[in-house]
This record gives C-alpha cells, sequence and structure tokens, in this order.
C-alpha cells in the first residue's frame, strides 16, 4: 500500500526532472561560443506529468486549471529548443538566461525534496515513529 504513494511519485518525478535539466543548462553553457548551436530545455515537468495520463484533476470553473501554452520547439526525448536572438554566428545561448534557468532548477529540485521529507514525516508520525 505505501510503496506506491502518489505524491511520493511526484517528487521523485520532479527530481529527476530538475536534473535532467540541469544537465541540458550545462550543455548550453559549454556550447556558449560553438557558432549554430541552439539552446535546449527541457519541456516544462507539468507538460510531460501531464503527458502521463490522466491525473483527476478537473477544471470547475474558467480559468481553474492553468493548461498554459509554451513557445518551446521539441527536438525530441522531451528536449526543446529555447527561443530567443540568434547572435552574429548563429548561436542563440544566453549566459544571463542559462543562469536564470539554473536558479529555476535549483529551486525546483529544493521543491522536490521538501515535498518528500515533508511527506515522510506524515507517514512516520502517522505509525508513531517521529
Amino acid at each position: 500500500m505505501f510503496e506506491k504513494l502518489e505524491v511520493f511519485r511526484v517528487s521523485q518525478g520532479l527530481a529527476t526532472h530538475a536534473a535532467a535539466r540541469q544537465s541540458s543548462i550545462a550543455q548550453n553553457v559549454a556550447h556558449a561560443d560553438t557558432p549554430g548551436y541552439r539552446a535546449r530545455d527541457l519541456a516544462p515537468f507539468a507538460e510531460s506529468y501531464r503527458a502521463q495520463g490522466p491525473t483527476g484533476m478537473r477544471a470547475t470553473r474558467a480559468g481553474h486549471v492553468f493548461a498554459g501554452e509554451s513557445n518551446l520547439v521539441s527536438v525530441g526525448a522531451g528536449e526543446v529548443l529555447r527561443p530567443g536572438a540568434l547572435s552574429p554566428n548563429g548561436n542563440s545561448v544566453s549566459l544571463e538566461t542559462e543562469m536564470m534557468m539554473s536558479a529555476e532548477v535549483q529551486h525546483d529540485h529544493e521543491l522536490a525534496l521538501s515535498v518528500y521529507r515533508s511527506s515522510l514525516n506524515i507517514l512516520r508520525t502517522s505509525i508513531g515513529r517521529r
């Protein structure tokens, strides 16, 4: 019963997504001077989570569940090209953008760990092992 709690699966998925996204950002930084290189990113976690199947969520009023639109171009396996201005050599990597994305990824990872820790504490408290 406890080995398949949804909250643990989702927090693990968010942490895994954050790690993969951080890897993609690191590759962008490594190719910051490569002519013709286009900045890559991963599709947002919410989109990949929704693609796994129905979550049971439903909109009860207009604007209740934000669908969100993405202007990212898919490259394959969850990877997308991030839109942005091209430098004269055709490179679209902006180190400032990569730094901001890295901070966002760190926040996502911390969120996943916080949810996991809180859920684990709730389980421990419920069985009397605090």
